[in-house]
């Protein structure tokens, strides 16, 4: 991402935890952030006023990412408002978890549809607008369990994995226009999400990262905004594990 004036940026799931920690950290003069967000209003408009805060201009619009006209309004809109789309941040992702032989065929549409067909949506889209620039960032938030597994989250891994796939197909596809795809691998986050597990969960999980405690929002955030640098030009298809060493 050059820095240049009126440079923007598109965050999906951005009304809390990684998503918003993005959109703050893209936040300053010259850039504008826009955000998705499902039903949070609230958590939406505490998202614009941290990005405003921070010296930039942020815009939250409901958008469902699961489906396509819905996500093509969304982003049809924000590249007539600014002519242009330099990043495209795909985090958006919910959970429902369940052993796989009591697991609803619904809770793996809904899963899979969020997380992994909302990213093929927004990326089809900005595609196109950033083939015409010759430049552009995408960035998938996948997970540390779509590399290594986890009992329980059989959608959710599954969907992860997927956006691991997607990556490097879309890096091969769009790297000779000088667009770069990249995917960021979260382990256990301080996140709204995790907060819901039991204190048993939380040691469980921090027993098996050899730092010793979760990552946090920015930590994520901060390695989203490297790939999404001109530092990490020459950096395509490529999976970085923010972990704690919780996989290698």
């Amino acid at each position: 991402m050059s820095e240049q004036q009126d440079t923007t940026i598109v965050v999906t799931g951005g009304s809390k935890g990684i998503g918003r920690a993005v959109c703050e950290a893209f936040a300053g003069p010259g850039t504008r952030v826009y955000f998705n967000y499902a039903a949070d209003t609230a958590g939406a408009e505490e998202t614009e006023r941290r990005i405003t805060e921070a010296g930039g201009r942020g815009k939250g619009v409901r958008v469902d990412v699961s489906s396509e006209s819905d996500v093509k309004a969304f982003l049809d809109g924000v590249i007539k408002e600014t002519g242009r789309l330099d990043v495209l941040v795909n985090n958006a992702g919910i959970t429902r978890d369940g052993l796989i032989v009591r697991m609803k065929t619904a809770d793996w549409d809904a899963v899979m549809d969020v997380n992994l067909k909302g990213a093929f949506h927004a990326s089809k889209i900005a595609a196109k607008t950033m083939l015409k620039q010759r430049s552009g960032r995408i960035i998938n938030i996948s997970s540390v369990v779509g590399a290594s597994g986890n009992p329980g989250q059989a959608n959710y891994v599954a969907a992860k994995a997927g956006l691991i796939g997607l990556t490097k197909a879309l890096a091969k596809e769009l790297a000779s226009r000088g667009i770069t795809v990249n995917a960021v691998a979260p382990g256990y986050v301080e996140t709204d999400m995790t907060a819901a597990m039991t204190d048993a969960q939380r040691e469980a999980m921090v027993a098996q990262i050899p730092l010793g405690r979760p990552g946090t929002a920015r930590e994520i955030a901060a390695a989203v905004q490297f790939l999404a640098s001109d530092e990490a030009a020459y950096i395509t298809g490529h999976v970085l594990h923010v972990n704690g060493g919780m996989y290698m």
